[in-house]
């Protein structure tokens, strides 16, 4: 006879899974004796995560007027497509039902559709046609600031610098583009105006989006910092001639 081959170790098996379960965590309570006590009360643990969960980011978004409505319409046609469906071959009268309630949401969705006002953050993040020109939004910025409008000028100032850009081939302005766009863009055509040029960004940003408190002082700032970009425009372009072809 040969020499006979070595037995295999003998290994367990386990049908039952529970079983496997329950040998697996035996050694839970080896792993969980090296972990540290804890230091704060569950009450304290409790107050901390209901103030971060208090927080404005973390608090779910206001249900418009129209968002309800439309919900509530919705859930109405929801329970009265459900009745017709489930009588014999439904009714006359209950698709007239239906064709009316149809009317009526159609109707009510358009009422509310026209009564609706852009919101003005909105408005400022996409661009106005490249036809209204600087002048026109300087002379828009000028009469926000004789009425004390000061986040509006801000927002005016702003965009004829935008404008005036454009019209120099330094940015594209197109409707959806928004400040930090503008922002890179004038950093790689016009490097030597893009401090001055962020500057002017965060003015507007500050203003209009953050809704910092703006006054007089916001507007001269954005002024300045407008003058400052066109002058550094004007002075490459200049350059740009001196240098022999």
């Amino acid at each position: 006879m040969g020499p006979r081959a070595p037995a295999e170790p003998a290994t367990v098996r386990l049908a039952d899974p529970f079983e496997r379960l329950r040998l697996a965590l035996a050694g839970a309570p080896v792993l969980l004796l090296d972990l540290p006590a804890p230091t704060r009360a569950p009450q304290q643990v409790h107050r901390a995560v209901q103030e971060v969960l208090s927080r404005p980011e973390f608090r779910p978004a206001a249900r418009s007027l129209l968002s309800r409505v439309w919900t509530w319409l919705l859930a109405g046609l929801s329970e009265l497509i459900g009745l017709l469906t489930t009588t014999t071959g439904g009714s006359i009268v209950g698709l007239a039902l239906f064709a009316v309630l149809v009317v009526l949401i159609v109707l009510v969705a358009t009422r509310f559709a026209r009564g609706m006002s852009r919101s003005p953050e909105v408005a400022a993040a996409v661009a106005s046609p490249p036809h209204r020109s600087a002048a026109d939004w300087r002379a828009e910025a000028d009469s926000h600031e004789r009425a004390g409008e000061w986040r509006q000028a801000v927002r005016c100032r702003y965009r004829a610098l935008v404008a005036d850009l454009a019209s120099r081939g330094v940015v594209e302005e197109a409707a959806g583009r928004t400040a930090g766009e503008y922002r890179g863009e004038v950093g790689r055509n016009l490097p030597g105006a893009a401090e001055a040029f962020a500057g002017a960004t965060e003015l507007f940003e500050r203003a209009w989006y953050g809704r910092r408190p703006t006054g007089a002082g916001e507007a001269t700032r954005l002024r300045d910092l407008a003058g400052r970009v066109l002058e550094r425009h004007r002075h490459e372009r200049h350059r740009m001639k001196e240098v022999p072809g």
